[in-house]
């Protein structure tokens, strides 16, 4: 007996169906509150390869929506943990793991081997990157997204004359019109749903079961139960706003972000250290600052000097800074995003005057 002998058994689906997803290769961006749902139904309908793109750990303010992980996947890199859980369930499945994140130098070559993309990340600049990748290469997308109480699926990229992010949105908002990122909230069932929502169309794509939901926007109300539907066109004058080649790709500016400069715990910065290529810890405080502290891990460079010449950022993709408190890391973070927006620059919160911080577990040791 097969594990899908209730999907062969369905009018319109049976083995041919089946089939075509044992084939399929789709990649989903983000294994977050949406990305975690999708993935689990994807998996379980038998999709045969399945990558999973996602650069951050997973944090305790991420379990009441992203399923796939619990208390003892803390501090893991998502996609290593959310690639564990489904191996272990479906062993069938081929799983493949990007265990960082998708920037204009290395998304075209990472969903070149893939037919389809789900995206579920939680910020516009990816968005409108994911987006104008998959029309350079073809690709259909399938984009959710979440707000407070309301969510939003749409198929992109797909049929006769297919639709695109930017034909619904054009221009990426300002900083100042986005909301702050820690402060919109969530309930956990939402980016179920919509995740869930957003695995059935890529089964419908990939299986040609039913109607896809291209050149429609479907909307739903959590506070009211309703679901609604808007008709999309293509838009002329978006057209302009999509790089025309793959140099203007790697070349564009997709830093978006909700002016907020993303703030890292002591734990997770010292993991990335030591489990993540290409990354660094800085220590940006003035030479001969109290309090001393020292590790073989972490470079000194004095705020000034690093703001003055930058160089030593051009070869790595992550970057932690930290001084005493976490203020002045916050401003050279939010300096240095502004000539490096494709690299992750993040500030130590809570600086060294943080009970977290090493050298309180130095003096605590001694």
């Amino acid at each position: 007996m097969s594990r899908f002998e209730r999907q062969h058994i369905l009018p319109e689906f049976g083995t041919s169906g089946q089939k075509k997803l044992k084939k399929a290769r789709i990649l989903v961006v983000g294994a977050g509150g949406l990305g975690c749902p999708a993935l689990l139904y994807l998996a379980a309908a038998g999709v045969g390869t399945i990558g999973i793109a996602d650069g951050d750990t997973v944090s305790l303010s991420n379990l009441n929506r992203q399923t796939l992980f619990g208390y003892g996947d803390l501090e893991k890199l998502k996609a290593i943990a959310a690639g564990e859980v489904l191996n272990q369930k479906y062993p069938d499945i081929n799983i493949e793991t990007i265990n960082e994140y998708l920037t204009p130098d290395n998304i075209l070559e990472i969903m070149e081997k893939y037919d389809l993309v789900l995206d579920g990340s939680d910020n516009f600049g990816t968005r409108y990157m994911v987006n104008d990748a998959c029309v350079l290469r073809g690709k259909p997308l399938i984009m959710g997204a979440i707000y407070q109480y309301e969510g939003q699926v749409t198929v992109f990229n797909y049929g006769e004359e297919p639709v695109n992010y930017r034909d619904l949105y054009p221009v990426p908002p300002s900083a100042d019109e986005i909301p702050n990122c820690s402060e919109t909230g969530v309930l956990g069932v939402l980016p179920g749903i919509i995740g869930t929502l957003m695995a059935a169309e890529a089964i419908k794509v990939i299986s040609g079961l039913g109607k896809v939901l291209a050149n429609k926007v479907l909307f739903y109300d959590l506070l009211n139960s309703g679901f609604y539907e808007v008709s999309l066109k293509p838009n002329l004058s978006s057209g302009k706003n999509i790089p025309e080649n793959e140099v203007a790709f790697r070349n564009t500016d997709y830093n978006i972000t909700c002016g907020v400069v993303e703030k890292i715990t002591w734990e997770n910065a010292l993991h990335w250290t030591c489990q993540a290529e290409n990354s660094i810890v800085i220590d940006i405080r003035e030479p001969n600052e109290e309090p001393e502290f020292s590790s073989h891990t972490i470079l000194k460079i004095p705020m000034n000097d690093l703001l003055k010449d930058p160089g030593i950022l051009e070869e790595v993709d992550t970057v932690m800074l930290f001084c005493k408190s976490g203020q002045r890391s916050m401003q050279a973070a939010k300096e240095l995003r502004q000539r490096f927006p494709e690299k992750e620059i993040r500030s130590v919160e809570g600086g060294l005057q943080h009970p977290s911080s090493p050298l309180n577990n130095q003096n605590n040791e001694s």
